[in-house]
This record gives structure tokens, sequence and C-alpha cells, in this order.
């Protein structure tokens, strides 16, 4: 059975191999991606990483997930820096899913991040 990958869930993916300062690992991501791309079957899907190295001072750009279902420890979700990967590259999931509320930080942060918060609806 081939899993749908859905907006909003956790997958594991493989990030490597990396290069110069881009994060790797297999390593849990955030699927970033509209829904209606993903349907009509592109083999490639836009995440934002996710680590397990919570910094608080960075709480503006990266937003902590807590640990919960089958993501096992808290991590932040690195707004910084999106990837776009084949759909081979993932592995299991979905591990969780974030809130509406938390899909909404996220998306905050990533408008802040591309120097574009004047286009957020209800800035914060």
């Amino acid at each position: 059975m081939v899993e749908v990958i859905q907006r909003g869930e956790i997958w594991v993916a493989n990030l490597n191999p990396p290069r110069g300062q881009e994060i790797s690992k297999i390593r849990p991501v955030l699927v970033f991606q509209d829904n209606a791309l993903t349907a009509i079957g592109t083999p490639m899907i836009i995440i934002l990483p996710m680590t397990t190295q919570v910094y608080p001072s960075f709480k503006q750009w990266r937003i902590t997930v807590t640990a919960r279902n089958r993501l096992l420890r808290d991590c932040q979700v690195i707004v910084d820096q999106p990837r776009t990967l084949d759909r081979t590259r993932f592995g299991e999931g979905p591990l969780a899913t974030l809130s509406t509320a938390e899909m909404e930080a996220v998306e905050h942060a990533f408008l802040g991040v591309c120097g574009m918060l004047h286009y957020a609806i209800h800035p914060r």
C-alpha cells in the first residue's frame, strides 16, 4: 500500500548527501507543500527539515513541536532551510500531524524568513 503524503504531516526522510552547510542525515521532516500539488502526482515534495536540538533563542524562526504519536522527541521545524525532495527519499510516516495552530505558526515564521511578513493576513 502506498501512503499518501499530506501537508502538515511529519515523515522520516533521507537528506543525504548534503552540500556545503545544508542539513543532512535521516531525520523527521514536515511536509509543507499544498495537497493539490501532491495530488497531481508531482515527483517532488516541498519539506521543512526538523531537528531534535531545540534552541529557544531561535523561536522566532523555528517552531517547536512536542513529541506525540510516533514522533518520540520534541523537535523544531527548521523553517529557514526549505528543501524539495524526490518521493523516493521518504521513509516511515506519517509520524504525527501538526495542528492548525502549529501550521499557522510555521507559515508565519516562513513568511518572516522570506521577508514577506507584510503578506500575512493575521500578523502576530
